[in-house]
């Protein structure tokens, strides 16, 4: 299916192009439409073609060899992905996924040709696509050395996990304890003194008031518990792939250890044939 050519219009990469040009644009290029879920090519995969998201979602993403994905970026409407390997013809670098129903505009070798013969500038977009995937590329590698458990709560608290944290953390203060015996100590000097008479002694209303917060404190406390429990969990995780990578990268300094070592060996022994022809 050919794409229109007022849709090709409406897409930044081709705003430079004429009616003309769009016109013939639009019978080479394809239009593909996927399914949510739906991969349109894997890491590995041969690259002969460009595409252009006109309306829905993808995603793009690797596995790093922990075996874990990681979402790239996502491609919304008017951005360009898959450039690379179709410029440089080698494998794709990425998988891309469609989240939602989603239609595309694939643009192959040829079709780039006939683009930047007829329009150079549209050649900036291009390189401008693929200077933004480098930079986000380059930001992940910073960034992605383990995964800050404490960001990783923080960030999913809602307002009443925010309040619950914050009395549990008050209530195992020391503030909170001079506070409580402060209440207590007025509580019964009022009543003992005769000044105030609301709550006699035994004083049953002080009671059932300080059987209610010890109620309301343990649940805030599970509640804080669980949430460290949780927190632990994502912990144990970090704790995993940290051995993970630690291991995959000691094999690798094996590896290049063994390499050098065959390298060296190697030269020793042509220097060894050297000196023995040498003599002789």
């Amino acid at each position: 299916m050919v794409a229109d050519a007022a849709l090709l219009a409406d897409l930044p990469l081709f705003t430079a192009l004429g009616q003309e040009e769009l016109a013939l644009l639009s019978q080479a290029v394809e239009v593909l439409r996927l399914q949510p879920g739906q991969a349109l090519f894997k890491a590995g995969d041969p690259g002969e073609a460009l595409y252009i998201v006109t309306s829905g979602e993808m995603e793009l993403s690797v596995v790093d060899r922990a075996g874990q994905k990681i979402v790239l970026t996502g491609r919304h409407r008017g951005d360009v992905f898959g450039e690379l390997a179709m410029l440089d013809a080698g494998p794709r670098t990425a998988t891309a996924t469609a989240l939602v129903n989603t239609e595309l505009l694939e643009l192959d070798r040829s079709d780039l040709l006939l683009l930047v013969t007829k329009k150079p500038e549209a050649a900036l977009h291009l390189l401008g696509a693929m200077g933004a995937m480098t930079r986000k590329a380059d930001l992940l590698l910073r960034t992605r050395v383990a995964r800050n458990v404490q960001d990783e709560i923080e960030d999913q608290r809602s307002l009443l996990e925010k309040m619950t944290d914050w009395i549990a953390d008050f209530s195992g203060s020391m503030t909170f304890l001079l506070l409580n015996a402060g209440w207590f100590a007025l509580w019964i000097y009022l009543n003992v003194s005769g000044k105030a008479s609301f709550d006699p002694y035994p004083f049953g209303f002080l009671t059932m008031v300080v059987s209610l917060e010890a109620i309301i404190l343990s649940i805030l406390v599970l509640l804080a518990q669980n949430r460290q429990a949780a927190k632990d969990h994502i912990r144990d995780d970090v704790e995993y792939e940290i051995n993970v990578k630690a291991e995959l990268e000691i094999a690798h300094l094996h590896e290049k250890v063994e390499e050098l070592t065959d390298q060296v060996r190697q030269r020793l022994d042509r220097m060894e044939g050297v000196l023995v022809r040498s003599r002789n």
